[in-house]
């Protein structure tokens, strides 16, 4: 399996984590950032698709940012609606795990590939693993203490 392909298994896989944890959502708040996040897995697995088929694609164009301000918008809108189980916390700690170890995936595999733009979009999509890591800590403070929770500055 060439670096493209596990890249692209690796996204697939969190396409369906997210997906999974939208279905297990106490309210509709975290189901529709849990669907948002699948979305950008999704956008992260046409760039390495497209990287590894050569398509004449122009990868550097596919937007893989996610957004952050819908998806905190959306659970500021849901405080009063909070629920939760302490096995969801588990859950959005797994997903934390998986995004570090994507991120360490992707800047390693960068500074082994020769082509700059293909560089570069890995290193773009690791960002983005670290936002991502980010907003599941956000959504477990969240989860924690609704009533203290605030939007995070960076966001």
């Amino acid at each position: 399996m060439n670096v493209y392909e596990y890249a692209m298994k690796v996204e697939k896989d969190g396409e369906a984590y997210y997906n999974h944890l939208a279905s297990k959502a106490p309210n509709k708040g975290l189901k529709k950032v849990f669907h948002i996040l699948a979305e950008a897995e999704v956008s992260h697995y046409n760039v390495f698709k497209s990287m590894r088929d050569k398509d004449g694609s122009d990868f550097k164009a596919i937007d893989i940012s996610t957004d952050t301000k819908t998806i905190f918008e959306t659970l500021n809108a849901q405080r009063a609606n909070v629920s939760f189980d302490a096995d969801q916390i588990k859950f959005y700690e797994d997903a934390i795990k998986r995004e570090e170890d994507s991120y360490q995936f992707y800047i390693d595999k960068a500074q082994e590939l020769e082509n700059e733009d293909e560089k570069t979009a890995f290193i773009n999509i690791a960002k983005e693993e670290v936002k991502h890591k980010a907003i599941l800590e956000e959504i477990i403070h969240f989860i924690q203490e609704p009533d203290n929770w605030v939007e995070s500055a960076e966001f």
